[in-house]
């Protein structure tokens, strides 16, 4: 099967929105913005992602995912190929991957902290309870559930939380 046009490209991204994050099910690859290519030449089809920080260890999990999801749409020549650079950022994550994990009860990551006189301006971001929305927030632990979010709990409606660290 020779495949090399826009629609199967097309479609191949279509079955890749289906195929979701082992640590947060509500959020699929294409909503991380870990995807970052897909070839194809002749019959073969090579995906090329991003893991979310080196050592991720749902990569695995993803690319054998990926790999389900396109043998069972009768793609049989797969290569998923991991690339470290450029680094991925938070900043690649859909707006409705955000929705979903305040959703889910994750707060998303605030956009890009600033940066002043050439070094990333450390105070502490004003991260939003995705539960009760309040502002009045305070981390607990550098690292949550995983190592990609930190742990928080809500001042106002008590709750602890994860954020899923801007990076």
């Amino acid at each position: 099967m020779v495949i090399a046009n826009d629609t199967e490209i097309k479609n191949i991204w279509l079955l890749l929105k289906t195929v979701t994050d082992p640590e947060i099910p509500v959020l699929t690859v294409t909503d991380l913005g870990i995807v970052r290519d897909v070839k194809i030449n002749g019959a073969s089809v090579e995906i090329i992602i991003t893991p979310t920080y080196t050592g991720c260890p749902a990569m695995d999990m993803i690319s054998m995912n990926i790999r389900m999801v396109l043998a069972e749409n009768n793609y049989k020549n797969i290569r998923i190929t991991s690339a470290l650079s450029p680094a991925w950022t938070t900043d690649w994550m859909t707006e409705e991957g955000k929705r979903k994990l305040k959703e889910y009860g994750i707060a998303p990551p605030n956009p890009r902290q600033q940066v002043c006189n050439d070094k990333l301006f450390a105070a502490d971001e004003a991260v939003q309870c995705p539960h009760c929305s309040s502002y009045h927030t305070h981390r607990i632990s550098e690292f949550g559930s995983t190592a990609c979010k930190a742990l928080y709990q809500c001042d106002d409606c008590k709750e602890p939380f994860d954020y899923f660290k801007c990076h």
